[in-house]
């Protein structure tokens, strides 16, 4: 497989914040993947790219969802959320990603 040089800065970007919820802790628990929001035009090798370069581990695979926003009202006037791309990044057997930020 070509190894693609993505622009370093583009990739800082890729990565939004991680996702901590109980599906997202259920995921991580059972399958060794951790789940990010990324950048509505974030491709998988560029998240893959990013998870490596950011957190120094080795990225099985990625699969991506992407999630319309709802209709939300405000007072009386109708709003939408954003549009939300999903990330679920699995890791590789033995590798194990620190996400409370204390270094390891």
């Amino acid at each position: 497989m070509s190894t693609v040089k993505y622009d370093e800065g583009r990739l800082m970007q890729v990565l939004v914040a991680p996702i901590v919820s109980e599906k997202a802790t259920m995921v991580a628990e059972k399958s060794n993947a951790v789940t990010f929001k990324v950048l509505q035009n974030a491709t998988k090798p560029e998240i893959k790219a990013a998870v490596e370069l950011m957190f120094k581990v080795e990225v099985k695979g990625v699969s991506v969802v992407n999630i319309k926003g709802k209709s939300k009202r405000f007072g009386r006037s109708m709003g939408r959320r954003d549009n939300l791309r999903k990330a679920y990044v699995t890791l590789k057997p033995g590798q194990e990603l620190n996400l409370s930020g204390e270094a390891a």
